[in-house]
């Protein structure tokens, strides 16, 4: 990762605001999520998609298998707990042995749209954990819907998935009966036919049923309780290892059944890093009068927030954000993260608003909490959002036959 700009300064210990050119973007249009699904459709000859990553090859019958939480360093660093998953590591992006980019913020809500939709996140409109409805005024929980707002004025587009199955592709999700009717799921991930099974070896085996049912087949499967160990205990954790090697074994299970024709991607929403639980590193909003000023909601998570000014105030609040984070955090204003890309190449009118007056994407080990409105969230031992590699980078491993 490139070094933050210097500038001379009158105070030799005076912390350096980092540059917003040292925010890595995501490969939005080669090499991040959204541009999967778009380039799985066009090889199994869905009209209206091209091959936006050029490393994959076409086949038949595609599955997907998105593990949450999994990012790509974390499965380098843990060879021993997850064999199988790191033999593939040089299958990932066509052989190339290199990962996608998650797209911003590294959070399920947004990377799941990506997902679906083919979409980046302006486009789509999930922009973040938790955003402000310009119609309303009220922060939008886009993981849980709250407060409920019908899903398809929030999302318009047409999921790849639905397009696949109009154009006679035999279309599936596997996933935990759970998520079959929530709002993120049908702005998401509907389209074709939508199997609830309860255990993780019952969507493997599913899934592979579902591929071998038809010549050309487009199957979606998903595990969550990676994502899930780690927010509670951290990566560096027995219980996150434990759901990584239950993973690993999950992987080989659906790999081995893989019926004639078939390429298996192995995917991740985001990775995850461990936020040590001192001052120094969480920085409670809730508790700072000087953050504070100015600011009328808090959105986001704590590494990627956005926050949002009272009239007027704008200005100031990016002022003083950038002085008292910014050596720690790249600090945007809306129209600076807008023009650099952050959120994709072209931002929808609709969603214009729910990006924040300021922008802000941890680069250190640090979060932004907020104990008193968010305790559950604040209390997490792993987090996501950012653009650092460890968040923003995911493996796309492959397996044919």
């Amino acid at each position: 990762m490139a070094q933050p700009t210097t500038t001379a300064s009158a105070w030799p210990d005076e912390p350096v605001p980092l540059s917003l050119d040292t925010a890595p973007v995501p490969a939005y249009g080669s090499g991040s999520l959204a541009d999967l699904l778009p380039t799985l459709a066009a090889g199994l000859g869905v009209p209206g998609f091209e091959h936006r990553i050029a490393e994959l090859a076409p086949a038949d019958r595609v599955c997907v298998f998105l593990i949450d939480g999994l990012g790509w360093e974390q499965v380098r660093a843990h060879p021993a707990e997850a064999p199988f998953l790191t033999s593939l590591l040089d299958s990932s992006r066509g052989g190339t042995g290199r990962p996608l980019t998650a797209g911003f913020p590294a959070t399920t809500a947004t990377s799941l749209a990506s997902v679906g939709t083919g979409l980046p996140p302006g486009a789509h409109g999930l922009v973040g954990y938790t955003v402000r409805d310009p119609a309303t005024g009220e922060l939008m929980n886009q993981l849980r819907w709250r407060p409920w707002t019908p899903p398809h004025v929030w999302q318009p587009y047409p999921t790849v998935f639905t397009l696949a199955d109009a154009a006679g592709v035999h279309t599936a999700q596997v996933s935990s009966p759970a998520f079959q009717d929530t709002p993120l799921t049908k702005v998401a991930l509907s389209g074709g036919t939508f199997h609830g099974r309860l255990s993780g070896e019952e969507r493997m085996d599913f899934a592979a049923d579902r591929l071998a049912g038809a010549d050309r087949a487009l199957v979606y499967t998903y595990y969550s309780e990676v994502d899930g160990a780690g927010h509670r205990f951290g990566v560096d954790s027995d219980a996150w290892r434990g759901q990584l090697m239950h993973a690993d074994r999950l992987v080989q299970r659906l790999a081995e059944q893989l019926p004639a024709r078939s390429a298996l991607y192995v995917t991740a929403d985001h990775g995850m890093v461990d936020i040590p639980f001192d001052e120094e590193s969480r920085i409670d909003f809730d508790e700072d009068w000087e953050l504070r000023a100015g600011v009328a909601l808090l959105g986001g998570e704590g590494r990627a927030r956005h926050v949002y000014a009272v009239p007027g105030a704008a200005n100031d609040v990016l002022a003083c954000w950038r002085e008292v984070l910014g050596d720690r955090f790249w600090v945007a204003g809306r129209d600076e993260a807008i023009a650099a890309g952050w959120f994709g190449p072209h931002i929808d009118e609709r969603v214009h608003g729910r990006i924040g007056d300021v922008v802000a994407a941890a680069h250190d080990d640090v979060a932004l909490t907020a104990s008193l409105a968010e305790p559950h969230e604040s209390a997490m031992a792993g987090m996501h959002g950012s653009m650092t590699a460890a968040e923003q980078l995911v493996p796309l491993l492959e397996v044919r036959t």
